[in-house]
């Protein structure tokens, strides 16, 4: 689908200068090409943690949710929302999009199913990244209050997936849905990277002003999930033994996890897409198949070179205990044959 066909006729869309902050990024280069389209439409890209001298009537912050590009430059999410805000202030901008994540609901047993824009925040206490999206939404909401011409359209997309920009966390919580034991699985969502970038232009075409959830329709179950990624049905354990396993494969398997992010596999927090289906956002990538394009690379391609070396370490530490298992055992059998003879 055209974004002319999608978001209306040139005429139809007000004549908007645009500053995209983030636009390096996989979901930049998406959102800067959608806007492209737009004949009333000029776009200013602006790299992450770089600030905009021209004036311009919108800005879309990409940068603050890009948790990979964040950690490699060692910046707080929290800084960015404070450089996002001056930016529009000396730009003289009156809306802002703000990509931020569904992880700011949290992860919780009695989470309603689904979520809807309306539910409380609770970011899981030990998982910074969601706490600190879930502060820059309230000071983002500060400025809007500033101004009764200002408007804030706050995008929550679920775990986001793409061939060419599935970040570390996705991959994280893709590698880790529906691998509970002897348990029942929370459902899960992902959402393809096109369609997050449709919904940051109907944002800014519509100049929506409010929180949109962003996610395909409905949620795969936790066995669905098993399926797509080639796993093989679990064997009811202890749970003691369930525990180690899993934290096993976490370290091992799956290179190094945020703390707090484990919860967000345990259970629910699926999101609602009526509102921003609304205003006319369609998904185009369900919630497999977003899976699937993200998620084609094995695990073992995943591992950073420094698990990969405490993985070879785990390895002959168990061939170790397997060998002086034998060894015992050996030597048990040799004594009760000796006993026996006599």
């Amino acid at each position: 689908m055209s974004a002319v066909a999608q978001y209306g006729s040139p005429m139809e869309v007000a004549e908007r200068r645009v500053v995209v902050r983030g636009a390096e990024g996989p979901l930049g280069r998406r959102v800067v090409s959608l806007l492209g389209e737009l004949d009333r439409i000029e776009v200013v890209e602006s790299p992450t943690g770089e600030g905009s001298a021209t004036t311009c009537d919108a800005i879309v912050e990409l940068g603050v949710g890009d948790h990979d590009t964040r950690a490699r430059r060692r910046e707080s999410v929290t800084i960015g929302a404070a450089d996002l805000l001056a930016d529009a202030t000396a730009t003289g901008a009156d809306h802002v999009v703000l990509v931020s994540s569904a992880m700011v609901y949290g992860a919780m047993p009695n989470n309603p199913l689904p979520l809807t824009e309306d539910a409380a925040l609770r970011p899981d206490p030990e998982f910074v990244y969601a706490r600190q999206l879930a502060s820059v939404e309230g000071v983002v909401e500060e400025w809007r209050r500033g101004d009764a011409q200002r408007a804030v359209a706050v995008l929550r997309p679920a775990v986001t997936m793409a061939a060419d920009g599935t970040s570390s966390i996705a991959r994280a919580l893709a590698a880790g849905s529906g691998q509970r034991f002897a348990e029942d699985d929370p459902g899960a969502q992902f959402v393809h990277l096109d369609d997050v970038a449709s919904a940051v232009v109907l944002a800014i075409t519509r100049r929506l002003d409010g929180v949109y959830n962003v996610a395909p329709d409905g949620w795969v179950p936790g066995e669905r999930v098993r399926a797509l990624a080639g796993e093989t049905p679990r064997l009811p354990l202890p749970e003691r033994v369930r525990e180690v396993v899993g934290a096993l494969r976490w370290r091992f398997q799956r290179g190094p996890i945020p703390p707090g992010l484990h919860s967000y596999t345990r259970e629910p927090w699926v999101i609602a897409n009526d509102r921003l289906r609304a205003e006319g956002w369609q998904p185009t990538v369900t919630n497999e198949q977003a899976y699937v394009e993200g998620t084609e690379a094995r695990w073992w391609t995943m591992i950073t070179p420094k698990r990969r070396q405490e993985l070879s370490l785990g390895g002959l530490v168990l061939a170790g205990v397997a060998a002086t298992a034998g060894l015992v055992s050996l030597g048990w059998r040799l004594r009760r044959r000796r006993r026996d003879r006599c």
